[in-house]
């Protein structure tokens, strides 16, 4: 069985030029941070992803969501695909990322008390391909912020900010702006601004195999790059 294995570096604010020579503006801009997409990682059953995939169903019946547990048993989905009225599978992409700015940059620590929020202005967010042998073009994923308590992207208290397009099977790309989602620049400043409460990031995505599909093999390789700047 394969299970996506993604793993996000933890964004930090930059060491050096924290504060500008205006002393009232705070330079945001964060180091460019990694994240993979690597099959080897995928937990899916071999020996019986072919049969799952060739099995008869029908949209009003439960039989590839009981089945898909054959197939793979964990961070899979099983759905009816209406126009094949075959089984797909759907292997889910999902990751939680801890951050703690106060603990990342210390010299937030130096704020007059009295400031809780800081103002911010999230100038972009870039990302880059750096690696790709995957042989199966990457689903959309999104990202989004959310309290720490909640590790799951499908969470109701998860406010999406943003989508990484499709990639083809092995491209790379140079740097290039995430599209940003309708209120999701603003969210991910509040988040930001919000500095003395640890947050977490999350990536989620969900890749779809049909019949005749063969289980993805390959790894790809990102990079994240946020831009902002603030003032208490």
């Amino acid at each position: 069985m394969m299970l996506v294995r993604f793993a996000f570096g933890v964004i930090a604010l930059s060491g050096c030029g924290l504060i500008s020579s205006d002393a009232t503006t705070y330079d945001l801009d964060l180091p460019a941070q990694t994240f993979s997409v690597d099959a080897s990682g995928w937990q899916v059953q071999t020996a019986s992803i072919n049969d799952y995939l060739a099995k008869s169903c029908s949209p009003t019946s439960s039989v590839c969501a009981t089945a898909a547990n054959a197939a793979c048993p964990m961070n899979c989905t099983g759905s009816c695909d209406m126009t094949q009225q075959t089984c797909d599978l759907g292997l889910d992409i999902a990751l939680h990322q801890t951050i703690d700015l106060v603990s990342e940059k210390p010299e937030l620590k130096s704020l007059d008390g009295a400031t809780t929020v800081l103002q911010v202005t999230v100038d972009a967010v870039d990302y880059e391909i750096t690696n790709n042998s995957l042989d199966i073009a990457t689903p959309v994923l999104t990202v989004y912020v959310a309290p720490m308590s909640v590790m799951d992207p499908g969470d109701a208290k998860a406010k999406m900010i943003g989508t990484i397009d499709v990639v083809q099977a092995g491209t790379t790309l140079d740097a290039r702006a995430m599209t940003f989602t309708p209120g999701g620049q603003a969210a991910l400043g509040a988040t930001l601004a919000d500095f003395k409460n640890p947050f977490n990031l999350l990536v989620g995505g969900t890749l779809l195999l049909s019949n005749g599909d063969e289980v993805p093999r390959g790894r790809l390789d990102a990079s994240v790059h946020v831009r902002a700047h603030a003032s208490p």
